[in-house]
Order: C-alpha cells, then structure tokens, then sequence
C-alpha cells in the first residue's frame, strides 16, 4: 500500500507540482485547497488526485480535514505545508488585518495543519513534514514584513519540531524557494519580471517541478538522516 501524501495549497502552482510528483513518485497523494472550486475540480480532472477543500487559517477545519483525508485514504505520512497567501504593503501603511490574515495563513496554518497529523506520525514512528518557506523568511523584502516574518517563523518551527521528531522517525525540513515561474510571479509586469531575473545569478526563474523534486527528496525514506535542515533553492540569490 502507498504512503499517503497530504500538500496543502496542492490544487495550483508550486504545490500542484508537488502533488503531481509525488504521485509520479508512487504516493497516494491528496491535495488540500482554500478557495477555487473550478482550479480545484479542473487539477482533479488531470490527475485523479482528490482535493479536500479547508482553510488551513482555521484549526478546527484542520483537524476535520486531516481525519476526512485520512478515513478516505489511510494514515498521512508526508504532509507538506505550502498553503500561503500575500497581502503586501510598505509597514507604515500595512493594516492590522493585512498582516493577521498571512501570519494566520502562513505561520499558524503550519502549526494547525502539523499538530493533528503529529500523534499519529509518532504513534507509527515515522513521518515527514516538509515546510515550504521563502527567500523572503531567510532575507527580508520591502513591503512583506508580514510574509517574511511568518516565513521565518516556519524555520524556527522546523528546527525545533525537528528535534522533537527524530526519535520517532520523524524529518522535519524546510524548502525556501527563490522566485519560481508561477502564475503569479508570471503576471507582474515584464519589466519588473525582468528586474527579477536580474538578480538571480542563474539568469531565469525557478520551475515549479524544481521544487517539486526537493519536496520528492526529503520525503523519501533515503532522506531519513537529514531533518531541521533548510534546503535553499533560488538560483544563488541569497546564501543563507
């Protein structure tokens, strides 16, 4: 029987990718979405990979959703946290709700979406929880106070519970991404897009399966000696 996958934001562009790899990778993957019905049902109709639909903001829903995943297709051994969300804004004029809603998304959506998987992944003695944070936790960037705080938040996360975890079998580890070829980064103005690349030693931007494949890798049972390690993959544009 095939491991069970959980990717939060897994229906659209860098966890669609994950989720796709790790079924090419033999796992029974499912992926969690928040919002787009029509993105959701489309990636399902592509895949047959099953979306379950929650925000990982709200840790009732968490909890609701990990025992439906899991009472549909069997106990979750890989959970990768990528759900995230922007609200961009220079600090002066970011407002109290812009920087809840991404911490609430961000930081506190790891936390919700890991501490209901955690007693079980103990219980078996193993698991993998990969945590996809950002350039932007490991840096900074001008006007995401908000993002780059709670992505940083998510390495401080993984390094501690990698320490809890190791006894029971248990990686816990971090991809940052650099700037990827996603639908969002795609539809910002070419000139600024160029600007980007101009930063990136490599000379282009990141591909979605890229990261894919990282994901693929630390969730192997080969990469069981690695845990509350940060696996930086932007092109050489920022050493950690």
């Amino acid at each position: 029987m095939s491991k069970v996958a959980l990717v939060t934001g897994g229906s659209r562009g860098i966890g669609a990718a994950i989720s796709k790899a790790l079924q090419a990778a033999g796992y029974t993957v499912a992926a969690n979405y928040a919002g787009n019905d029509e993105a959701a049902r489309a990636f399902s109709a592509e895949t047959g990979i099953k979306t379950f639909k929650w925000s990982v903001a709200d840790y009732d829903a968490c909890v609701e959703g990990a025992a439906r995943v899991e009472a549909e297709l069997g106990p979750i051994a890989v959970l990768v946290n990528n759900a995230g969300i922007t609200r961009d804004a220079p600090f002066h004029k970011m407002t109290p709700q812009q920087w809840k809603e991404v911490i609430d998304t961000n930081l506190s959506g790891v936390f919700n979406m890991t501490h209901p998987i955690w007693p079980g992944m103990r219980e078996r003695k193993f698991g993998r929880v990969i945590n996809i944070s950002s350039i932007n936790g490991q840096k900074g960037q001008f006007g995401q106070a908000n993002y780059s705080a709670a992505k940083a938040g998510d390495l401080g996360f993984t390094k501690a519970l990698a320490q809890e975890g190791a006894r029971a079998n248990i990686t816990v580890n971090a991809i940052c991404p650099g700037y990827i070829a996603t639908e969002m980064v795609m539809a910002v103005p070419e000139k600024v897009r160029e600007a980007i690349i101009g930063q990136i030693p490599v000379g282009r931007l990141g591909e979605p399966e890229e990261i894919a494949r990282a994901v693929v890798f630390l969730a192997a049972d080969d990469a069981g000696f690695i845990t509350g390690s940060t696996l930086s993959a932007n092109g050489g544009q920022f050493f950690a």
